[in-house]
């Protein structure tokens, strides 16, 4: 049984999303205008509001993720930022060291989401501005 679903998962692994696939490929057109352009609002909302607290900023082009290089905010490893602006400040990021097989090239990165509500995000920025 496990090498059948093995097999499924190895092959066939976004199966079960097929069906939501062909429903968001039959939606018209102006539904992804929208939709992409609700999110580069986010994005612009955020990256701009880092930047302007001195975050070095990595430009994203299609996630719904922005990195930031955090040296320029006074840390060498971004494991360290994310723990202090989650206790510091409520504010949460994953740094690029969690994400990379060698955790020495992630070191002073830090991955946020913008794909939240805009009030949320200023919030965000609010609060890490006490930082």
């Amino acid at each position: 049984a496990v090498r059948v679903v093995r097999q499924h998962l190895s092959y066939v692994s976004s199966g079960p999303f097929q069906w939501a696939i062909a429903e968001g490929l039959a939606a018209p057109q102006s539904y992804w205008d929208s939709f992409r352009a609700d999110l580069q609002a986010k994005r612009d909302l955020f990256t701009n509001g880092l930047r302007s607290l001195g975050f070095q900023v990595i430009a994203s082009e299609g996630t719904y993720f922005v990195s930031t290089d955090v040296e320029a905010m006074g840390y060498v490893d971004g494991g360290t930022f994310v723990n202090e602006a989650a206790h510091r400040a409520g504010v949460v990021a994953i740094p690029h060291s969690a994400l990379c097989s060698n955790p020495d090239v992630g070191a002073p990165f830090v991955r946020w989401a913008y794909c939240k509500q805009p009030s949320v995000l200023t919030e965000a920025l609010d609060r890490l501005s006490r930082l």
